[in-house]
């Protein structure tokens, strides 16, 4: 029975909000039919080309040997006293480390959610086979038929995988990397990675090369699981470079060519299917719950990615605390499903699609392979989700979509989806402002959900959907009404790789536009040095606060303060009802030359909000004498590359057309080259001007660029946040351009009202 040592958070009272109560781009929504707003298909863009699924392979599916019945035996803990009442004598435990093979003390509580028993990831795996053994566990489509594995099943196979693992030699604390889109083999990987003793490491699909190759050495992959021949090229062409690489695995589509040490699925999984369990049940044996076995690298959007060390007890306490928290049904009762297609080298979309699933015996089922390229609408429709996590980017291209189709509709589909959507929206702020409860619910809220809710929720696959999430990067509030309207929630949550995900969440009963929702149940937040506002520094604290960054004790440090909370560099605040908004970034405050601090997003979706043409906007003015701004327009993207093209987007083209121009493409409206445009988005800013809280807030510059932000271009990580410093690189003449003339808001080409 392994010993955990276990501490209670600092008790620091200054702002401190107690736990008590409670990358990549969008799917197309080809054909989405709304009764009321018409039917039509667009073609969305793409995290990177993929090669056609070919089917999982048929191993998955064979009879399991025997599973454990018992129920696992929870680690036994010991409490320690809190930092703020240690004596000089005694060693303050260890909150975090940067060591592979590093052990760091457990954050629990005296009470509630803090104080469940720690477990490793495979008890919570028997636990669930135990559970809901003969439930699915896994779905995935080969050709038109559906292929599901149970959880014994599931359980098995991990079992199998890891014992392939080890007699290709994976060694203790090394790597196992996986390349390639969401699929049962891509779980199983994973999660045999872990039951081996290894780490498992999820490498972004995008990356180049040289990022493969920086994380497989980062963590000293012994192995590399990819999907097909054009991620397995990658690591051909760093192989070299890979000290510790001993075996690649291609898990889709025939090998072109025989390599030593290259195996197919079928191959890999037939090497450990004889093997004695004796060595596998030897290493979980002796694993711990406040051990490394997951590294989420992060998307270095302001340098190399980090390797976020997470342990047992961050997965499986958070899975635990999340499927309370949002209140999942038991397989036992009603098993929810989940569409698996974020990638999954991202905490968010792991933390959904596998543990918190698996803590609630859910199914989950994979999307195609061209999710992002346009399918992800049919896998909806035939899932039929119960919940879905999207990041903003899915939502709003979602919204532009709808709103591209139903442009097209007849007038009186039209007028009866306007109506439909005022009156969706009113009744959902009411339910809003009296936190979920309502006496009545109102006659024509209960004509236009027959109407229209209803249809809307079927195309889109979303009929039996009750929690609806959005998280990883800021969302508008436009794009919230939107779906609000259409009876829709969107609830916001919030956390960060280093938090194992989420550290805040909206609830049905509890959620406020814009605000990321309330604490989960266990964890804590500081506002550190607030100002008069209440705007302050986010800092967490919870069993869901990383182990620190592998091989980076300097960088762990600035991460953890030293009583261990972990500062998130996210600017935030409390409002009286405990609900958590966030308001900026601390490296991405613009502080002027005349020192004035300037959260950019705020004033960015101000932007986008008063210009619908607009697709991103980045302000400037760091260190400068005024703001200004970086726009794109909303274009098509490429279905294969995902890259941005000229042409715009038939949205946007109704927009022109209202306003009274006859433009196509974007290289007809960028550098000011249609007045007409040109003069349309000079009001918009006027409008954002108006509302600015100083005349240092106000934009005196813009200019339209002649393409979009795009993952394939740079711009753009992985999860879809901006990469500014990348953007400022790669405009720096455009950016040069603003400041060679310093202009003021009474200049001619720049009227603005004075404030």
């Amino acid at each position: 029975m392994s010993t955990a040592v276990v501490m209670d958070p600092p008790r620091d009272n200054s702002n401190l909000q107690s736990s008590c109560g409670t990358g990549d781009s969008i799917a197309s929504l080809d054909e989405v039919t709304m009764d009321s707003t018409a039917n039509e298909s667009s073609e969305e863009e793409s995290a990177g080309e993929r090669e056609a699924e070919t089917g999982a392979d048929t191993e998955l599916t064979n009879n399991p040997t025997d599973i454990p019945t018992e129920r696992p035996t929870h680690t036994q803990t010991v409490s320690a006293q809190r930092p703020d009442s240690l004596s000089l004598a005694v060693a303050k435990p260890d909150l975090w480390t940067s060591s592979g093979d590093g052990e760091v003390t457990l954050r629990m509580g005296e009470s509630g959610f803090a104080s469940e028993p720690p477990l490793t990831v495979d008890q919570m795996f028997k636990t669930a086979v135990e559970r809901f053994g003969s439930y699915t566990a896994l779905g995935w489509k080969e050709g038109e038929q559906t292929k599901t594995i149970n959880y014994q099943e599931y359980y098995q196979a991990c079992r199998t995988a890891a014992k392939s693992f080890l007699k290709l030699g994976l060694e203790r604390y090394h790597g196992v990397g996986i390349l390639g889109f969401n699929s049962a083999e891509w779980f199983i990987s994973d999660i045999a990675a872990i039951l081996a003793g290894g780490f498992a490491v999820g490498i972004y699909t995008t990356n180049s090369p040289d990022a493969c190759q920086y994380v497989a050495e980062n963590c000293k992959a012994n192995i590399i699981v990819v999907e097909n021949h054009k991620q397995l090229q990658k690591i051909l062409q760093v192989q070299d470079k890979l000290p510790h690489l001993k075996a690649i695995i291609q898990y889709k589509d025939a090998l072109k060519e025989k390599r030593p040490n290259l195996y197919t699925w079928t191959e890999f999984m037939e090497l450990g299917r004889d093997e004695p369990d004796t060595k596998l049940d030897d290493i979980i044996a002796i694993q711990k719950p406040n051990q490394c076995c997951t590294l989420i690298y992060t998307s270095g959007t302001t340098g190399q990615p980090k390797g976020v060390m997470l342990s047992h007890d961050n997965l499986t306490w958070t899975a635990l605390a999340v499927g309370r928290y949002v209140r999942l049904a038991e397989a036992t009762k009603s098993q929810e499903i989940v569409v698996s297609y974020l990638p999954l080298s991202h905490i968010a979309a792991q933390m959904v699609d596998i543990w918190v699933t698996m803590k609630v015996g859910g199914a989950t089922y994979f999307a195609q392979p061209d999710a992002l390229k346009g399918s992800l609408v049919n896998t909806m429709r035939e899932v039929r989700p119960t919940a879905f996590m999207g990041v903003p980017r899915v939502w709003e291209k979602m919204q532009e979509s709808m709103k591209s189709v139903g442009a097209k509709s007849s007038t009186v589909r039209r007028k009866v989806a306007v109506w439909a959507k005022g009156v969706g929206l009113q009744t959902n702020l009411n339910k809003m402002n009296q936190n979920g409860a309502m006496a009545r619910t109102p006659m024509n809220y209960r004509l236009a959900k027959k109407l229209v809710f209803k249809k809307v929720r079927k195309a889109l696959g979303l009929d039996r959907c009750t929690k609806c999430y959005t998280g990883a990067a800021p969302i508008t509030k436009d794009t919230l009404e939107f779906f609000l309207s259409l009876d829709i929630p969107v609830y916001e949550l919030y956390g960060m790789s280093e938090s194992t995900g989420p550290h805040t969440i909206s609830l049905p009963d509890a959620f406020r536009l814009t605000s990321v929702g309330k604490l989960i149940p266990g964890c804590e937040t500081k506002i550190n040095n607030p100002d008069e506002e209440g705007n302050g520094e986010i800092c967490f604290w919870g069993r869901h606060v990383f182990m620190g960054y592998l091989n980076q004790a300097d960088k762990t440090e600035d991460a953890l303060d030293a009583e261990g909370w972990l500062h998130s560099g996210d600017l935030g605040k409390h409002d009286d009802n405990g609900f958590l908004f966030i308001t900026g970034r601390i490296k991405e405050l613009i502080i002027t030359a005349g020192g004035e601090n300037i959260p950019p997003v705020p004033i960015e979706d101000a932007v986008k909000e008063a210009v619908p043409l607009v697709s991103n906007a980045m302000l400037i003015g760091d260190k400068r004498k005024f703001l200004a701004m970086l726009l794109t327009i909303k274009c098509q993207v490429n279905g294969d590359t995902g890259a941005p093209e000229d042409e715009l987007m038939p949205e946007a083209i109704e927009l022109c057309r209202k306003l009274g121009s006859n433009v196509t493409r974007v290289s007809e409206i960028a550098d000011g080259h249609d007045p007409v445009i040109h003069a349309a988005i000079q009001e918009g800013i006027n409008r954002v001007n108006e509302n600015a809280t100083s005349n240092a807030q106000r934009i005196q510059k813009w200019t339209i660029l002649n393409q979009d932000f795009s993952i394939p271009g740079g711009e753009l990580g992985p999860t879809m946040k901006l990469k500014r410093p990348v953007v400022m690189k790669m405009y720096k003449e455009q950016v040069e351009n603003f400041y060679k003339e310093v202009v003021t808001p009474s200049t001619p080409d720049n009227s603005m009202p004075p404030k």
